[in-house]
Parts: structure tokens; C-alpha cells; sequence
């Protein structure tokens, strides 16, 4: 659990009935959150579920920083979409952080919210040349930033964007819940959507077998409970990263960082929590459910803070996954023009705060049947030729080889020696498995086939999850769904016949 969701006390039901609505935005994050509360400002009659409980997915995970500063991304997009569209993407963000601060001063939120310099900082000759790239987009494109040093960071160049800003989510969010509830807004948790039905009336399903009939249903579920025959599966790729909060011996200056060297990416930022200023270190990105064990990137993000910072205490650590278009633009708008009633929005490359508060304000703009001066930008329906192809063809053979990969590994070991709170995967009479020791000695064993295509799931030692290597799917140990885009459970096994046999096993994990 991330510092954020400590404080997290709202309790909603969950849907026990079938109901008639008029606004249905499935997924309580930042966009369902946000979208939610400026169409209860409007006047609309809203409803909100959550598969979970609220805030607890990416959102609850996040460093929480709201910047136009996306990483090395403006080269990338004046190259391969044009400099006015580039330019476009830069005031979407900027907008959307003036609608966070504009929020928070009219409700008055105390949510830690800080003005703060974004800084972009390589420690490399290789990025020190990415970042000169990036400086000339931000001439071309007309981006104020300015030249910076971090000397405790051994930084060789540094581009800085002023008066950006951060804050606590979930205190922020919390706010917005109250006025939606408020306006008369209806909210529940542990609601899980499966379906979709187009008809003469829209209904949504869950998994309890109830249906929700709306006029208007916003699909702001991360990965999209629904695809229908859009195959967003395919034109997503899922990453992890890690974030761990600590207590420094030495604190760095007021600022949030980010070195974007891959694969070895560092984002640093202060906050506070119960009282302390902490350090927030993230990075160590990787494509879900590949690479190597999860509790490597935990361990190398506490030697680089050691390094660096030193460190009195590790408070917590946590991961969030993350989700990348095939042009590294978020899919925001109508799902299908058989559908304009149906709304997508996902795909946020690890800058929800600004995004995810963006595409809120384009979706609430077109309930109305208002432009919005953003939305063709994001439309889902869009397709740049050169880097989307490129990007298809590559995310797709990648899919392939983890597919075949997946059903040849194998090794000899005893799942008897397997040790409480870890767990493997193995073959016995030729079938893959996964099992996990829990800590009171209990072995959970799944079949390690991912319900959505077939891939085969790796255990991730640092969540205890199963995770896909394919298209990101999540199963907690037991094989429940975590994360989409699969909606089935994996098969579970008796565990009784394994526990003290010998059979083919591949790995501790990731």
C-alpha cells in the first residue's frame, strides 16, 4: 500500500440490483473522479463504480506530480505528429494543471499542494545529447524552461520547467468524492463491469450478473473493461515501475526530478507524511510480467538512495502499472461511431495527474456536445502511419515470442523445498502451474495460463502477483483478477497432490 492511501477511509456499497442511470463512468480514479465531479457541477446526474475500492489502482500509486514536463517526449511528438500538434499535447497539460489549482483554491483542499520546478536532468553523454534535442523541441514549440545544475544528483545537464506543481491525491480526490455525493451523485465500490450491451438501451453488466442501463457510459478503467471489436489489447503495452518512500539522512532541494535514462530511470520528489518529509524514489520501468525478479528493482532503488541521499528508514514501497499508446498519445473520446454514447479514456504513459485530469474536461465537454479545442488530438480513432506501424509491429512480435516462450521453460526442482511467502512456476505431467507458499505453510497452485489469449503469466516476487508478459493482465496468488485486460479468474488447483513432489520448475520469479 502507497503513503496515499493510508488516510483512505471512504466506504461505499457495491451494486446488489439492477439500476437504471443516467451518467455511468466505470473506474474511480483521477479521470472518473474528476469527470464525476464536473458533470455533478453541471447539473448531471452522475453514478460511479469502482471494481475496488476508490483510488485504489494506478491513481493510489502514483508520485503525484502535475507537469507539461512528460519526460523526453516533445522531440518525439514535433517529429512524428508535427510541432502544432506537439505544441497542442504541452497546453493540454498546462490546462489541466490550472484546473487541479483552480479546484483546490475553490474548494479551499488541504492536499500538501506545492508550486514546484520540474527538472529533467541526465547524468550520461548519450542523454546529455537526448536532452539538447529536447531543448531545441522546446525552442521550436516555444516552452519556456531554463538551464539548471543538480550537483547532488552529479547531473551534466538539467532543463527546468518552472511552476509546476504536487501534491497528496487522495486528499485532493477525497475532496471532489464529498461534492459529488453532495450534488447527489451516487458512488459504489466493488462493482466489477464485464460488459457492455448496445441496443436500444445501453446496459452495462457486472460480474454479480446486474445491469446498469445508461444513457451515457465513460469507460475510465485504466486498462478498458470493455474492447468490444476495438482490440485495445493490441494497441496498449503495460509497464511496471516502483516507487519507494523513505526517510533521507540528507534532503535534496525543493524540486521534482526525473532522469529518464533508461532502463535505470529515477523520478525523486519530497512529501510529507505523518508529520516527516520523506523522499519519493521511483523508476526501474519494465514491460509487465517480463524481465528479471521484481524485488531487483525494490533493492536497486534503495542502493541509489543510499547513494545518494542515505537513508534512516524505508516507510513503505509500492508499484503502479502503467499504460502506453501505440504513439505515446492517451486515447480519450467516443469508443466507436456505432456507439457515440460509449466513452474511452486510457493509455496515460505515467502522467495521470495532468492527463487523467485532461481527459476528464474533454469527456465532460462531449456528454455536452461542446468542442473541445483537445479532442481530436487524443481520438481514439486516430492513426499516425509511421510510428503506430512501427509500434504494432514490434509490441506484437514481442507478444509472439513470450507466448511460444512461455510454453517451452521448464527446469527440475521440489515444490517441496518451496519456502513460505515465495513462489515458482512449474510443470508436472507435462502442464504448467504456478504455486505459491503463503505464510502460515498453505500452497495455492494455479493454472499459469492468462484468461485472456492464452499467454503464460510469471510470478512477480515483489507484489506476490501473477502477472502476463503479453498484454499486462494481474492475478493476486489465489488467481483472482487484479488487472486487466483478462476478466477470468486462472484456474485453481488442489494443492494436496504437489505439495511433496517432484516436478519441473522454471523460476522464483520475474
Amino acid at each position: 500500500m502507497s503513503i496515499w492511501l493510508d488516510e483512505h477511509e471512504h466506504t461505499y456499497p457495491k451494486v446488489n440490483s439492477d439500476i437504471e442511470v443516467d451518467h455511468l463512468i466505470v473506474g474511480a480514479g483521477i479521470t472518473g473522479i474528476t469527470l464525476a465531479y464536473l458533470l455533478s457541477k453541471k447539473g448531471k446526474n452522475v453514478t460511479l463504480i469502482d471494481a475496488n475500492r476508490l483510488m485504489d489502482g494506478t491513481t493510489g500509486h502514483t508520485t503525484a506530480k502535475i507537469t507539461a514536463q512528460h519526460a523526453l517526449i516533445y522531440d518525439e511528438f514535433k517529429s512524428n505528429i508535427g510541432k502544432s500538434n506537439a505544441r497542442i499535447h504541452y497546453e493540454g497539460a498546462a490546462d489541466a494543471a490550472k484546473q487541479i489549482e483552480s479546484t483546490i483554491q475553490e474548494l479551499e483542499i488541504d492536499c500538501d499542494y506545492e508550486k514546484k520546478d520540474a527538472i529533467l536532468y541526465a547524468t550520461s553523454d548519450r542523454y546529455v545529447q537526448k536532452l539538447e534535442q529536447e531543448e531545441k523541441a522546446y525552442d521550436a514549440l516555444n516552452i519556456p524552461y531554463e538551464h539548471t545544475q543538480i550537483d547532488m544528483l552529479s547531473s551534466k545537464k538539467a532543463l527546468k520547467m518552472a511552476n509546476q506543481a504536487e501534491m497528496h491525491p487522495t486528499k485532493y480526490l477525497s475532496a471532489l468524492v464529498h461534492e459529488i455525493t453532495r450534488a447527489g451523485g451516487t458512488i459504489y465500490e466493488n462493482t466489477v463491469a464485464v460488459n457492455i450491451n448496445h441496443g436500444e438501451q445501453t446496459v452495462v453488466e457486472t460480474s454479480d450478473g446486474n445491469q446498469i442501463t445508461c444513457s451515457n457510459v465513460y469507460i475510465c478503467t485504466h486498462f478498458p473493461f470493455y474492447e468490444g471489436s476495438h482490440f485495445y489489447f493490441s494497441r496498449l503495452t503495460a509497464e511496471r515501475s516502483y516507487v519507494i518512500a523513505i526517510e533521507p539522512m540528507q534532503m535534496i532541494d525543493d524540486g521534482m526530478y526525473l532522469n529518464p535514462e533508461s532502463p535505470n530511470t529515477r523520478s525523486i520528489r519530497k512529501a510529507s507524511y505523518k508529520g516527516k518529509d520523506v523522499l519519493l524514489i521511483g523508476g526501474e520501468s519494465h514491460k509487465a510480467g517480463q524481465g528479471k525478479a521484481v524485488s531487483h528493482h525494490y533493492l536497486a532503488l534503495e542502493k541509489f538512495a543510499e547513494e545518494t541521499f542515505g537513508i534512516k528508514q524505508v516507510i513503505d514501497r509500492w508499484s503502479a502499472q502503467d499504460l502506453t499508446t501505440l504513439d505515446k498519445l492517451p486515447y480519450i473520446g467516443p469508443m466507436h461511431d456505432d456507439y457515440p454514447n460509449t466513452y474511452v479514456s486510457t493509455g496515460y504513459r505515467k502522467w495521470g495527474m495532468t492527463t487523467g485530469t485532461l481527459a476528464a474536461m474533454i469527456l465532460s465537454d462531449l456528454a455536452e456536445q461542446k468542442q473541445n479545442r483537445y479532442a481530436d488530438l487524443y481520438n481514439p480513432k486516430r492513426f499516425y502511419a509511421d510510428p503506430s506501424i512501427v509500434t504494432f509491429l514490434r509490441e506484437n512480435l514481442n507478444v509472439a515470442t513470450h507466448l511460444i516462450k512461455g510454453k517451452l521453460d521448464g527446469t527440475k526442482q521440489s515444490l517441496g523445498e518451496l519456502e513460505r511467502g515465495t513462489g515458482t512456476v512449474f510443470k508436472h505431467n507435462g502442464q504448467r502451474s504456478g504455486a505459491y507458499r503463503d505464510d502460515d505453510g498453505q500452497l495455492h497452485i494455479v493454472d499459469t495460463t492468462c484468461t485472456h489469449l492464452g499467454c503464460e503469466v510469471n510470478w512477480n516476487d515483489g507484489d506476490r502477483t501473477w502477472d502476463c508478459p503479453c498484454h499486462g493482465s494481474r492475478f493476486s496468488y489465489t488467481g483472482e483478477v487484479i488487472e486487466g485486460p483478462a476478466e477470468k479468474p486462472l484456474q485453481t488447483k488442489s494443492y494436496t497432490m504437489f505439495d511433496a513432489i517432484d516436478v519441473d520448475q522454471e523460476s522464483s520469479g520475474y
